[in-house]
């Protein structure tokens, strides 16, 4: 079948979760002899018409110049890319900004949408732009020949709004294998003698509620955070905790192996996701063998159940830094467990 994939930042993966399941589910399809597709930015740092056997398709992005509101643009430009392709299968990641355009996707070809988390909660949104993202998620649904949740949450969600069935189907992962700790020294740190938090910097990922929690503790031990804190949010962040040498920004990070020993070697990984669905990098810690402290939600608790801590405050976040991971290893492997038994990234493309 020819398949396209629109709504995200292209691959290979430089910016998020729905980068790296592009990347995970293109591979995989085109290994499988599809012919598919995946729509980038013009000006993504992969410019080649191929990559592991997956077509990429560039198109215009204005975001650089006008901000969020470039997006509307290029997802413009990609779906009319697409009524000229005669792909079998049209498979959206998202909606915030392609649902809009939803009636302009062609007919003749099977629409999915995954319908990401409950984008309208993102505090990181104001009033007006939350109820738009409110009649997005209704035009997605409405434009939609089949949806997908990664979550159980969404799923119910879903269903209780709006009297729609849609596909469960979580991210993937593969687990870790071979551990290097030569990597990590590259960081000047020491194995189980660090803490650690990779997310995209964004209010509702409660990085601002952990780091608090560092603050409000004195254990000593380095506090290394992940992600890219070249927007208005981060250069708060840096800004507010610049003073506490024990925290330290790395940047953003898009090296697998170097983000899976990290992961591997930490004391504890802390999740701080709240409005998504299941996030990829959450089940790349848990194959990874990271002891998880997640903020305490449905979304994290569905696939974490009890082998993880959970946190709402600072205050919380602030006693669960004395936990120990060697002191918890069953919670570890058993998390580990359900990356074999549930959530591999062969069974999880299959399902597809």
């Amino acid at each position: 079948m020819r398949i396209a994939i629109l709504g995200t930042k292209g691959v290979p993966n430089n910016h998020g979760g729905f980068e790296q399941f592009a990347e995970y589910l293109s591979e995989y399809l085109a290994n499988r002899g599809h012919d598919v597709s995946v729509y980038s930015p013009h000006n993504h740092t992969y410019q080649h018409k191929k990559w592991k056997g997956v077509n990429i398709i560039h198109q215009y992005d204005p975001e650089i110049i006008l901000g969020s509101a470039g997006q509307f643009i290029y997802d413009l430009n990609c779906i009319l890319h697409i009524r000229k392709s005669n792909f079998d299968i049209v498979l959206q990641l998202g909606y915030t900004s392609s649902s809009i355009w939803g009636k302009l996707l062609p007919r003749k070809s099977i629409i999915v949408t995954n319908m990401d988390g409950l984008e309208w909660k993102r505090s990181k949104y104001n009033k007006l732009t939350q109820v738009f993202l409110k009649f997005a998620e209704a035009l997605a649904i409405n434009t939609s020949d089949f949806l997908i949740s990664d979550s159980i949450g969404i799923q119910n969600h879903l269903k209780e709004k709006y009297d729609k069935r849609s596909e469960y189907i979580a991210y993937g992962a593969n687990v870790f294998l071979n551990p290097e700790e030569r990597i990590i020294k590259e960081y000047h740190i020491s194995p189980n003698n660090y803490n650690l938090l990779i997310a995209r910097l964004e209010p509702e990922n409660n990085i601002e509620t952990i780091l608090d929690g560092v603050e409000l503790n004195n254990n000593g031990m380095p506090f290394l955070v992940i992600g890219k804190h070249n927007t208005k949010y981060g250069k708060y962040l840096l800004g507010k905790f610049k003073s506490n040498s024990k925290i330290i920004f790395l940047g953003a990070i898009y090296n697998q192996s170097h983000l899976n020993n990290l992961r591997y070697y930490s004391n504890l990984y802390f999740h701080g996701h709240s409005v998504g669905g299941t996030n990829p990098s959450l089940l790349e810690a848990m194959a990874s063998s990271a002891l998880i402290v997640a903020n305490d939600n449905i979304f994290n608790r569905s696939i974490l159940n009890d082998d993880a801590f959970y946190f709402n405050n600072s205050i919380e976040v602030s006693q669960l830094l004395n936990k120990i991971k060697l002191q918890h290893t069953s919670l570890v492997k058993n998390n580990k467990s359900k990356i074999v038994n549930q959530y591999t990234l062969s069974a999880i493309n299959g399902q597809i």
